[in-house]
């Protein structure tokens, strides 16, 4: 894998169907293996209350994505890559690095301060299970 660099800024927490925050201990919605209906407040069979919420905002997929494809990156870099401001990039990681999916790591290049975003093996896991609900939502399979 490849190191880039780069900078972004946050976005809302909004997840998969509107609402706030997430559900499930590893931040997905779970399923309920019912018959397919859903009651007020279930979840109910469909792949859709798989995806996580915490990754479903576009922002967080963005960032997710772009570091699924190298070891690190550097928070100018990915910035400028999903085209975001410096702060909304940093209140979306801010809710990455919290579900444990993105670990940042900050020094010093010289006498200027820089910083590196990397997806944690938990993070790698839980955007290859999202694009796998995505995949099984877009090829009609549920």
């Amino acid at each position: 894998m490849s190191d880039a660099r780069g900078t972004a800024g946050a976005g809302d927490t909004t997840g998969a169907d509107g609402a706030s925050g997430t559900n499930g201990v590893n931040g997905t919605n779970s399923t309920n293996g019912a018959s397919g209906t859903v009651g007020a407040g279930g979840a109910g069979s469909h792949p859709r209350h798989e995806l996580d919420d915490v990754i479903h905002a576009p922002v967080r997929l963005s960032v997710m994505a772009a570091l699924s494809v190298t070891d690190r990156a550097e928070f100018r870099f990915l910035r400028d890559t999903i085209e975001v401001s410096d702060s909304l990039l940093s209140k979306h990681v801010m809710t990455l690095e919290e579900a444990g999916y993105v670990r940042v790591e900050k020094a010093f290049v010289g006498k200027r301060p820089r910083t590196w975003l990397a997806l944690t093996d938990e993070g790698r896991r839980a955007f290859h299970d999202y694009v796998s609900v995505l995949r099984r939502l877009t090829d009609g399979s549920p």
